[in-house]
């Protein structure tokens, strides 16, 4: 699977791999588990609602900052500051016995997955070779899609085998696993192919206006938006609407993201040589499908076709994106910014998307949710299509 990664970067590949696999699934175990602690501690909806929202803050301010300082400063030092947040924040969530300190610790926590996210995608991004970018950026980002479907899955039996605490206790064991890959397996940051660039700083008004890297943030923004709106109201209307069982509820929570994972490696191949303009179009007419049957389904199949169909089209979309994104990082010398711009829209989407929707939600209807997803998402690909250039998205190779 690592054919096409050089052969002298194959360990940073494989390293940063399961890092990020190990510590996204420690979040997963923890984050399904925070509305019900929250809920003991006697939050309202409000302030769950701030809990989620706090995480997400932090990282679309931060994302930049940290992205852009990689650029100059080398990658490793903030992936291992990211990281460490990471195990120290689960030890912390132990000991929070207040809503106020489990807001104030998300908000930490946001702010040290903006030094590992778009860091980490950044780096791999460098060690691409050209003509492999869609490639190399799907099958690493499985780890990812596949962390976020295992993790959940666990917290629940972790929990009701042994304790919260418990599940605390295996994010933190986790996020120091990926800490002690980092440390003892990246090459030192004077090795870094970033801290080899002369150039020097690129201004954020040469990339924000580029029409390219806007449109990519706009399409990204509106399919994260959904994924928003499915995490946080699927629940809820398949309980309310389907009387559906927590574990069905979680295989269709978690199996959108499933099949986008698992479509990345084989899209992320098409994508390096096909026109990853129409591949990203095709995924965002797919998963605005997907948002229109969720509106419309009558039982549990429903449900689970509306799902595949919205994985199908992040699956599809999504290597083509985040292709693009380190064709033009490298372009620009600016890998670090640009793979942070990106990961801003994703970060925006799930919070305000998620808003959106609970809006609809409380002034209209619960099932109407979806048909809000739905015009987000018709909307990005429509401005996808009419901002980007359709001769830069070609491939080359």
């Amino acid at each position: 699977m690592l054919i096409l990664i050089p052969s002298d970067h194959k360990g940073v590949f494989v390293t940063l791999f399961f890092a990020i696999f190990s510590t996204v699934t420690g979040v997963g175990i923890v984050v399904p588990l925070l509305p019900v602690y929250a809920n003991d501690l006697g939050a309202t909806g409000i302030y769950v609602g701030l809990i989620f929202g706090s995480f997400s803050l932090s990282r679309t301010f931060l994302m930049p900052l940290f992205g852009r300082l990689s650029d100059q400063k080398g990658r490793k030092p903030f992936i291992l500051a990211g990281l460490f947040t990471y195990t120290l924040i689960s030890i912390a969530f132990m000991f929070s016995n207040n809503v106020e300190t489990l807001i104030l610790l998300r908000f930490v926590q946001g702010a040290g997955s903006a030094m590992i996210m778009p860091v980490v995608q950044a780096y791999i991004g460098e060690i691409t070779p050209a003509g492999s970018e869609g490639y190399a950026m799907g099958l690493f980002n499985l780890s990812s899609f596949l962390s976020l479907s295992l993790g959940p899955l666990m917290g629940g039996g972790i929990k009701d085998l042994w304790s919260l605490d418990a599940a605390f206790m295996c994010m933190g064991v986790l996020s120091g696993i990926g800490l002690l890959l980092c440390i003892f397996f990246l090459p030192p940051t004077t090795e870094e192919k970033t801290k080899s660039l002369k150039t020097g700083v690129i201004p954020w008004s040469n990339l924000l206006t580029d029409k390219s890297i806007l449109s990519i943030f706009i399409f990204r923004y509106a399919y994260t938006s959904c994924i928003g709106i499915i995490w946080c109201f699927l629940p809820v209307f398949a309980d309310t609407e389907f009387n559906l069982s927590g574990s069905l509820t979680g295989v269709l929570v978690m199996l959108g993201v499933f099949i986008s994972g698992i479509l990345n490696i084989p899209m992320g191949y098409v994508a390096d040589r096909a026109n990853k303009r129409m591949m990203i179009l095709a995924g965002g007419i797919l998963s605005t499908i997907g948002m229109l049957l969720l509106f419309q389904a009558s039982c549990f199949y429903d449900l689970v076709v509306a799902i595949s169909i919205f994985g199908v089209g992040g699956g599809i979309s999504m290597p083509a994106i985040m292709g693009y994104a380190v064709i033009k990082g490298d372009e620009k010398k600016a890998m670090g910014s640009v793979i942070s711009i990106i990961t801003v829209a994703h970060s925006l989407g799930m919070l305000t998307g998620s808003m959106a929707a609970g809006l609809v939600m409380d002034f209209f209807s619960l099932r109407l949710s979806f048909p809000c997803g739905m015009i987000i998402m018709a909307l990005g690909t429509l401005v996808f299509f009419i901002m980007a250039d359709r001769n830069s998205f070609v491939s080359k190779s």
